[in-house]
């Protein structure tokens, strides 16, 4: 049954900023379709110091790596102090980076994983106010693209997903905005702003044997915004 390839049981899944949001999402979507799931957030490992390939190898097996750990600085670009851009490149390309090597190298060991990044709208575009953070998503979309050709041929699938204007933290700023945030909703052909829940069935996909022909793909799950 062609259902079944979408199940999950006996594997196991580590989610990054698995606490809230969109990453809380992709990891009871994950449980849901019967993966055990380690769910990593600020509190339990900081993404930016941490030996994470030490912690990879604790876990003594891993069959998903869900990239979804990010944070966003929003400021003129001739105003961006070189904190702000060095903690959001450390947090969303850099702990990206190590933890799919360290997740590779279990995963090609084995024969088999796959490896699911959390890419953006801001992949494919400029943005305003947040070049660190356009700039660490467009990079996420390359190293996606780069570690499936590595990776393909041994077992491991790489692809990402692109979130549109989804209603988490880290839109709140600009959901509150006056200005922008009815020119953002006009342009979303769904017609409202995303939700965590509409990325699980992504999530799912992604990580089952139902994509296991899928490799460097980006989804957009972003109500249409792309298609605009």
């Amino acid at each position: 049954m062609v259902l079944d390839s979408f199940r999950l049981d006996g594997r196991v899944a580590l989610v990054t900023g698995g606490n809230r949001g969109l990453g809380r999402a992709c990891a009871e979507a994950l449980t849901a379709a019967g993966a055990s799931v380690v769910a990593v957030d600020s509190k339990t490992l900081d993404l930016r110091t941490a030996d994470l390939h030490s912690y990879v190898s604790e876990l003594g097996r891993l069959d998903i790596l869900v990239n979804n750990a990010g944070i966003i600085r929003r400021a003129p670009a001739a105003e961006v102090t070189g904190a702000d851009w060095d903690e959001v490149l450390s947090v969303n390309l850099d702990a990206a980076f190590h933890l799919s090597q360290a997740a590779g190298r279990v995963m090609l060991a084995q024969g088999h994983g796959k490896i699911i990044n959390i890419a953006s709208m801001l992949s494919f575009q400029g943005g305003i106010r947040v070049p660190a953070y356009t700039a660490s998503k467009h990079a996420i979309l390359g190293l996606t693209r780069a570690l499936a050709n590595e990776w393909a041929g041994r077992g491991v699938n790489v692809n990402a997903i692109a979130p549109g204007y989804m209603a988490t933290d880290n839109t709140a700023e600009l959901r509150a905005d006056p200005e922008r945030a009815p020119g953002i909703l006009d342009r979303i052909p769904a017609g409202r702003w995303g939700t965590p829940d509409d990325l699980k069935g992504a999530v799912v996909f992604l990580a089952s044997d139902a994509a296991r022909y899928v490799h460097g793909a980006v989804i957009p799950v972003d109500g249409g915004w792309l298609a605009r």
